[in-house]
């Protein structure tokens, strides 16, 4: 769930347009899959589960997904809980207990309610930071390996970072990369008393986005050098909310270089591109960086990325389904197509 907006003037935002670490991801342990053309598809889910109701569901929801013996894995691009909900290391170990029981590796980036608001008074008023520990703790425990069914992935863990990671198979580069809502965990932590980000919250967005943008310009990198059919990019943050008629830089600025990453990326990439998010809860799919588009200007953004697709899947209360990709044959117009699977007991 979006943050309330607040429209707070976020000093030190300059400070995420710094040079990128020097410090390397972990070498490629392992290529999943290779060039070949044959049958691929994988699922996706995010902003799930929301609430007691769904809470009581998501296992049956895990078992819909795990009955696709055709899937390669499932991702779960962030947000696993409401983000009025405390966020405690009872509920984190009981989400992990969940996870556990996927048959298929699972890939999943954090969203913001589960660290990045957790200063509200009602999550519990958590360091977000501490929670952000947590959450390594707990969901990303052996660095280079998914839950689930083991799959080897390759890992910013040497740079702190070991939810960023990235595989390929079938010919498609995938990544999921750690960007979550709240104006990528810019926002004041008001429920701690702040009206303004801490050193320490500027000094954690910096390394972070920094390390997204390594693991983008790596991902890309290889794609290019295998000629691989497309690149997938998963993310929990929605940075072109369809919902928003007037964004706001308080709450969407520090995506900035975010942004103008995908579009230098992408322009680099003689292929298809497709950004699968979560954060605004309904299934979309569209082009927000193709020329014309508002959000080009927004984050002073001069060049159109015509090959970029975005696809947002369904959560929160339009959770009732789950996004199944996959490969077309070769020769099609576009190397994936997406189909929303309905969950067999939906708990809305």
């Amino acid at each position: 769930m979006r943050s309330m907006k607040r429209m707070v003037a976020v000093a030190g935002t300059a400070l995420l347009l710094a040079t990128a670490l020097a410090t390397p991801a972990l070498a490629h342990d392992a290529e999943h899959g290779n060039d070949s053309r044959g049958n691929f598809s994988f699922g996706v889910i995010g902003d799930v589960p929301y609430g007691a109701a769904e809470i009581a569901a998501f296992p049956s929801y895990i078992q819909d997904i795990n009955s696709h013996k055709e899937l390669s894995f499932v991702g779960h691009v962030g947000d696993i809980k409401n983000g009025s909900s405390v966020c405690s290391d009872d509920y984190f170990a009981a989400i992990r207990k969940n996870f556990d029981s996927f048959t298929l590796p699972l890939v999943y980036t954090p969203g913001d309610n589960e660290w990045t608001d957790c200063h509200r008074a009602n999550n519990g008023a958590y360091n977000p930071l501490e929670r952000l520990a947590a959450v390594r703790k707990v969901f990303f425990p052996k660095p280079g390996t998914t839950l689930g069914t083991p799959m080897k992935v390759d890992s910013q863990a040497r740079s702190g970072l070991p939810e960023n990671v990235s595989f390929r198979s079938h010919g498609i580069a995938i990544t999921a990369v750690n960007i979550p809502g709240s104006d990528n965990s810019m926002l004041p932590w008001a429920g701690l008393g702040q009206t303004a980000p801490t050193a320490e919250q500027l000094a954690e967005v910096q390394k972070r986005t920094q390390g997204d943008i390594r693991e983008l310009k790596d991902t890309f990198r290889e794609a290019r050098e295998h000629h691989d059919r497309a690149v997938v990019v998963m993310t929990q943050a929605d940075m072109f909310d369809p919902t928003v008629a007037s964004p706001s830089q308080a709450d969407f600025g520090a995506y900035a270089p975010l942004v103008q990453a995908l579009i230098e990326q992408s322009n680099a990439f003689d292929g298809p591109v497709y950004l699968i998010n979560g954060d605004s809860h309904v299934f979309n799919e569209d082009h927000p960086l193709a020329a014309g588009s508002s959000w080009l200007p927004f984050y002073g953004q001069a060049t159109a990325a015509k090959n970029l697709t975005r696809v947002t899947v369904d959560g929160s209360s339009n959770a009732q389904d789950w996004l199944k990709v996959s490969a077309t044959t070769t020769g099609s117009p576009a190397p994936l197509s997406f189909e929303r699977i309905p969950f067999t007991h939906p708990a809305s």
